[in-house]
């Protein structure tokens, strides 16, 4: 969440940050109201407990002094009244201002440059140079389904459109790649975590996809209990949201700092805004394998943090002699939790084009204050900046080793660096 002490302090700045996002000024201005209304509530909650507090201590004196109570116990009576009316609205205007927090963006920082949408991105470097073939590339269906690799038509009928099936060397290159990718970022410094593919509510909560990308969630039918809306379950979209949560509500020795996770799962996707997008292929799946990177770290880490990032999933694109290039995102195409973020997009000869296969996101406080995560320096508490990256898009992966390592025969050669995984 943003935080509302920047939002009533400098409401000029901060609303025009969050207009490169499309919140309107009419939007953020209601917000504000409410964390004045908000503060004002606690104040009055405030100011009620500290005259409760001063007036029982006046009991005993009186007893001592034998006066008469009865004006006093009147006046606490009275109060007891009055704070339980300031906590009723105080609950009810903190639920009101948590769910309007809770569906506003985080702040692009300094760094990110100022644009509407993807054609504003600005470039940063390339890395490797495309292959030049002198027949016609082919894209990658093609070229899975004649090697064997992919089967479509399986994965609609185990499921529906947009799965399929990998068979044969498909499979296994795909599990090599998980294996590598792991193996990379255990030697970069990032520990190894296996969680669970289902979370609850609060854990999405946390990272930022509820409530507002819900519609892009797959929900469980659970019957594990008879609460629901506290227990809700949802198939995660990405490991960030477990990698990140596991510290949730936790207050972190800054010696501990940074936290440097990894991780694999297949991650699930409804897809819900991409109508007619990518129909044919393994580009937008509804399931599909991901390798993870996520950091915890010192608010003065966090910006080198995302280079060693963004560095850690290059090199692994540079290990496999993949040709990708960096993109640095403009305001207008950052994600909702994050203040900047970084793109590398991989090489398609079928397409020629560069298409993405990472986003490496610094979110800053934002993730952290909707967790709660915090960190304790010098005996005061104050909230982590939180990162997270694919390192990579397994599938993504698979399909850019098809089109670039592709032989005017139609076979494919496989990457030096995967022989011994498979």
């Amino acid at each position: 969440m943003i935080d509302t002490k920047a939002l009533v302090n400098d409401f000029e700045q901060v609303s025009k940050q969050l207009s490169i996002k499309k919140v309107s000024e009419n939007t953020l201005s209601d917000l504000k109201n409410l964390a004045l209304e908000y503060k004002s509530c606690k104040q009055e909650l405030e100011g009620l407990q500290a005259f409760q507090n001063k007036t029982s201590k006046l009991f005993g004196e009186y007893k001592r002094e034998q006066k008469d109570i009865s004006e006093l116990k009147a006046a606490l009576d009275a109060n007891k009244i009055a704070i339980n009316k300031a906590e009723s609205a105080l609950n009810i205007t903190e639920t009101k201002l948590q769910d309007f927090l809770y569906n506003i963006p985080n702040l692009p920082d300094s760094a990110t440059p100022k644009g509407e949408d993807e054609n504003d991105n600005v470039e940063i470097k390339k890395v490797l140079t495309p292959p030049q073939f002198d027949f016609a590339p082919k894209e990658h269906w093609e070229l899975g389904v004649a090697n064997g690799w992919i089967d479509f038509e399986a994965g609609v009928k185990l499921a529906k459109s947009r799965f399929s099936v990998l068979r044969g060397m498909g499979a296994k290159l795909n599990r090599a790649l998980i294996n590598f990718m792991l193996d990379y970022n255990e030697k970069a410094g990032f520990e190894s975590v296996l969680t669970p593919v289902i979370v609850n509510a609060r854990a999405l909560f946390g990272t930022g996809q509820l409530p507002k990308f819900e519609d892009d969630m797959f929900k469980v039918d659970s019957q594990f209990d008879d609460e629901q809306s506290e227990h809700d379950l949802y198939l995660i979209s990405t490991s960030e949201i477990t990698l990140t949560n596991l510290y949730q509500d936790s207050i972190i020795s800054s010696e501990k700092l940074p936290i440097m996770l990894t991780a694999h799962t297949p991650c699930f996707r409804k897809e819900a805004g991409s109508a007619g997008r990518d129909t044919r292929g393994m580009i937008r799946q509804h399931q599909f394998d991901k390798v993870e990177l996520v950091a915890i770290t010192h608010p003065s880490q966090s910006e080198a943090m995302q280079e060693k990032m963004v560095q850690t999933a290059s090199g692994i694109l540079s290990e496999l002699k993949l040709p990708h290039r960096l993109v640095q995102l403009c305001g207008g195409d950052l994600g909702f939790s994050a203040s900047n973020t970084i793109d590398i997009e991989v090489w398609l000869p079928g397409q020629n084009c560069y298409r993405e296969i990472s986003s490496v996101s610094n979110t800053r406080d934002f993730q952290a204050r909707r967790a709660k995560i915090r960190y304790k320096e010098n005996g005061k508490n104050a909230l982590v900046h939180t990162l997270n990256g694919s390192s990579l898009a397994v599938g993504r992966t698979l399909i850019a080793i098809m089109e670039n390592y592709q032989q005017a025969d139609g076979n494919i050669v496989i990457p030096e660096v995967l022989r011994k995984y498979l």
